[in-house]
């Protein structure tokens, strides 16, 4: 751990709800240390996920502002933030959002075909994130042939082709069965670390949490102040 890498200040998101606002949450400061995977906790509807959003750049905050290193993104125009966004960010959601008309390997392939990089260099790239995955035997199947561990296997491929240095991932086993879960997660623990990523996972699984570097909570609009704790490894826990 060094200096942080992504660094929110006063951060506010509010939304009109007739002539009220409705608040999510205002005045958050929030420091996300370079290498470091961070577990955001919470109840439903606590805004994690809205968090998760305004890190990512898919939404402008109302207050505040969000360093990327000396970057700030919030202030950029929407195409700069979608470039920062193909360039920078992994994102893995607990839906999918696969393409079912595709292939495993040309959905992995999309991030760098929409920054242009040509056809062959994708599939290259896309053919050797599906074998780190261990999927490199199913990459002519389409979503819809695939176990939903299969797919997330894809998701993960696909949030990593691009060589990002930030992986952001919202309930990344909520769809999936106990053991599967498990597998997807250690999986996604053993990619954070060879690919040297600054991770944050959104998860409700308080296990899944305790095996992160550090656990933060959201609750009433605000992080709890004395829930940022370094949780220590469960024993028998261990990761790919």
């Amino acid at each position: 751990m060094s200096e942080p890498y992504i660094r929110a200040r006063n951060l506010a998101k509010r939304y009109r709800s007739g002539e009220a606002a409705l608040v999510v949450f205002e005045g958050l400061d929030l420091d996300v240390e370079r290498g470091e995977m961070l577990a955001l906790v919470g109840e439903s509807g606590a805004g994690k996920s809205t968090l998760l959003h305004l890190l990512g750049g898919l939404d402008g905050p109302s207050e505040g502002t969000i360093h990327y290193g000396e970057r700030e993104i919030s202030g950029l125009t929407e195409a700069d933030r979608a470039d920062f966004r193909n360039r920078e960010i992994g994102f893995v959601w607990q839906i999918h959002y696969l393409l079912p008309e595709f292939t495993a390997l040309e959905n992995v392939m999309m991030p760098l075909l929409i920054r242009g990089v040509a056809h062959l260099a994708a599939a290259a790239e896309s053919e050797a994130r599906l074998d780190e995955v261990g999927l490199h035997a199913r990459a002519s199947h389409r979503a819809g042939e695939l176990s939903g561990g299969e797919q997330q296997r894809v998701v993960l491929a696909r949030a990593l082709v691009a060589r990002p240095s930030v992986l952001l991932a919202d309930e990344p086993t909520g769809n999936l069965d106990f053991r599967t879960g498990e597998m997807i997660f250690d999986l996604l623990a053993g990619l954070h670390r060879s690919h040297r990523l600054t991770s944050v996972l959104v998860t409700h699984n308080q296990s899944f949490a305790r095996r992160c570097d550090r656990i933060v909570t959201l609750d009433k609009g605000g992080l709890v102040p004395d829930s940022v704790i370094r949780p220590q490894p469960e024993a028998g826990s261990g990761y790919l």
